[in-house]
């Protein structure tokens, strides 16, 4: 496993301020293992909610939780939401002597009471699967073809990340989705994941995607809101501002994981993704999970006007604006539409990331930034969002 000193560093500030923390990703990216190796180093007693023995431990939970001390860690917490009301209880108690440390594959909008119950005392941390910053640069053509989820990319071949993804997807839709109490078949809802693949960088169409399943709006935006809530999918919302244009008003979707997204797709191996027609919008979603993960912005956009213009990314923070546009191209070149997004921003930077060797200025305030280069992201921003 590689080292993720990140992650133990936000934990550790977290659990030092506040009584409750949370600590969410999409299934199997690493949550017990990084929890496992910041309890190494303290006080805490560790419960996995999906194992039968801690989970009849905690029958009584306000009991069985209220007598210790130190750090005590919920692992797989959307399998016992209830627990949510007893933290809050627990928390609340002037004699209380614990933080929580509570892990958990779906985010507070999926599995209820979590904002509801512990509001004003919990901190969120979200976790994703490897980044460039911890594989190291060079391994970027793995990691984008692999994807980050760790048994993928530290598979002993490419075989056997395969087989691994592909297992991965059906016990996802077997079992893991039913445990949220969602009763949705697991054949409809790989439809939907397969045909998602296909629009993956795109702008959402309900009535499009619905009639192709012969199903209705809101039931398509269900099952979309579900993978969204479980970390499998990224809605990326659109920027408003007072222009006199016709902005585009709908989310584009993205698989937060490539290699998720490779294996819906059918393709095993580079030679596959790289004579795929898709393989700019796969480019597109892998370069954009680089950035956010290397700049962790509160929030993101895209910004696009029908017939006229389009931007990937958007950041705004600390006063300045800055682009990104994601091309998979070696030479790329400043086109009309970027142009019309940085003006009609009035972006103080834009970026446009590519798979070159080296990083270089472009013109005035745009830079041709390599993949390679986008861990040092948040130095070349020097903060700014």
């Amino acid at each position: 496993m590689l080292e993720r000193p990140g992650y133990l560093q936000r934990l550790a500030v977290a659990v030092e301020r506040s009584p409750v923390t949370a600590l969410l990703g999409p299934r199997q990216c690493g949550k017990t293992t990084i929890a496992r190796e910041f309890c190494a180093r303290r006080d805490a007693v560790f419960f996995d909610l999906e194992s039968e023995p801690d989970s009849r431990s905690l029958a009584n939970p306000e009991l069985a939780l209220g007598s210790l001390e130190g750090l005590v860690v919920l692992d797989e917490i959307q399998a016992a939401p209830h627990l949510f009301n007893v933290l809050r209880v627990l928390v609340d108690r002037a004699q209380n002597q614990c933080r929580f440390l509570i892990l958990g594959s779906a985010s507070p909008a999926v599995v209820r009471g979590v904002s509801e119950s512990l509001a004003g005392r919990v901190e969120f941390i979200e976790m994703s699967g490897f980044d460039l910053g911890e594989v190291q640069a060079p391994n970027w053509r793995q990691l984008w073809l692999r994807g980050g989820l760790p048994r993928s990319y530290l598979a002993a071949s490419e075989d056997d990340s395969v087989a691994w993804r592909e297992g991965f997807v059906h016990t996802f839709l077997e079992r893991d989705i039913p445990q949220l109490g969602i009763s949705i078949p697991a054949s409809a809802l790989r439809r939907f994941w397969t045909m998602l693949a296909h629009w993956h960088g795109q702008t959402w169409n309900a009535s499009e995607i619905g009639r192709s399943m012969s199903a209705t709006d809101k039931t398509v935006r269900r099952y979309l809101d579900l993978l969204t809530g479980t970390y499998m999918m990224r809605q990326l919302q659109p920027w408003f501002e007072n222009i006199a244009k016709r902005q585009v008003k709908a989310p584009k979707v993205y698989f937060r994981d490539t290699g998720l997204l490779h294996t819906l797709l059918g393709l095993t191996n580079e030679a596959e993704l790289l004579s795929h027609p898709r393989v700019g919008a796969s480019w597109e979603g892998f370069a954009l999970e680089q950035v956010l993960q290397a700049l962790r912005p509160a929030s993101a956009w895209f910004w696009a006007i029908h017939q006229a213009g389009e931007l990937d990314l958007f950041l705004e923070g600390r006063g300045q604006r800055i682009g990104f546009e994601m091309k998979f191209n070696e030479a790329p070149h400043l086109t009309r539409s970027m142009r019309n997004a940085a003006e009609t921003l009035a972006l103080d930077h834009l970026y446009i990331v590519c798979p070159t060797r080296a990083s270089y200025p472009l013109e005035r305030n745009v830079t041709v930034l390599s993949i390679a280069d986008c861990p040092g992201l948040p130095e070349r921003l020097r903060g700014s969002v």
